[in-house]
């Protein structure tokens, strides 16, 4: 089952990195009105992963927050993992949102510039840090996935 997984994930960055994947026009997993759930895997340069969780800490992470006080997102987790794998199957973080829909998980959010000016007076120096941030980011993956653990009888 983890050469499986592993095999995937390889398949999944390699598209990333040669072609963007399609999640803006991903098909709802349940419902129309039903959560939605996209991971966010951020493969970065060696020697910069604190520096991008600190960046990604200060200056994504509360807006994520902001946003989910709106019922936008239902729910947000970041995980690392706990071992190394080979270099072509390697992410540092996984960003897991829960979305209230496919509809709010593919669609601009109207509030977002008035969130970021409200949370980051200082628009000179959060823009320079989100480009740092950028800056050492190697890969990123935005791929929504479908539980469809079979029910309990």
């Amino acid at each position: 089952m983890r050469k499986i997984l592993l095999a995937v994930l390889a398949l999944v960055f390699a598209a990333s990195f040669t072609a963007p994947l399609l999640a803006q026009g991903a098909p709802p997993q349940g419902g129309a009105d039903q959560p939605y759930t996209v991971e966010y895997y951020y493969k970065l340069q060696w020697g910069h992963q604190q520096e991008f969780l600190q960046l990604f800490l200060k200056n994504h992470y509360p807006l994520l927050k902001k946003i989910q006080s709106t019922g936008r997102i239902l729910s947000v987790k970041i995980e690392t993992p706990a071992y190394h794998t080979s270099e072509e199957l390697r992410w540092d973080y996984r960003v897991t949102i829960r979305y209230k829909n496919s509809t709010v998980a593919t669609t601009a959010n109207p509030d977002e510039e008035g969130f970021i000016k409200e949370l980051w007076p200082d628009q000179a120096t959060y823009q320079k840090e989100e480009q740092r941030r950028f800056e050492i980011l190697l890969g990123h993956i935005d791929l929504p996935v479908t539980d469809i653990t079979p029910p309990n009888k």
